[in-house]
């Protein structure tokens, strides 16, 4: 097989809400998804998200940290302001490129 023919990137969606009380299931839902993915590249849908704390950074700083252990990259996509603004305040810029 060769590499053009492989999966690049797999999709997941956050949900509308992400704070403490949704992190643990969150994390285990997109763990479940991320761990029957081939792809090289997880791609993170934040569009749905409205309501986050810091959770939502924790979440995706493990999700990230999992898929760096494969070999593998998370990219956020669609990041509205306010999980922006969260993962600017923790110095954490670089889990949301772009």
């Amino acid at each position: 097989m060769s590499d053009d023919s492989m999966v690049v990137a797999a999709a997941a969606r956050l949900p509308q809400q992400l704070t403490l009380n949704e992190a643990v299931q969150t994390l285990e839902q997109l763990g479940t998804a991320l761990a029957s993915q081939t792809a090289s590249t997880l791609q993170i849908d934040a569009s749905g998200l409205e309501v986050c704390d810091s959770s939502a950074v924790a979440v995706l700083l493990e999700l990230r940290r999992r898929l760096l252990a494969q070999g593998k990259t998370l990219q956020v996509t669609h990041i509205p302001q306010r999980l922006r603004d969260l993962v600017g305040l923790y110095g954490m810029s670089e889990l949301l490129p772009g």
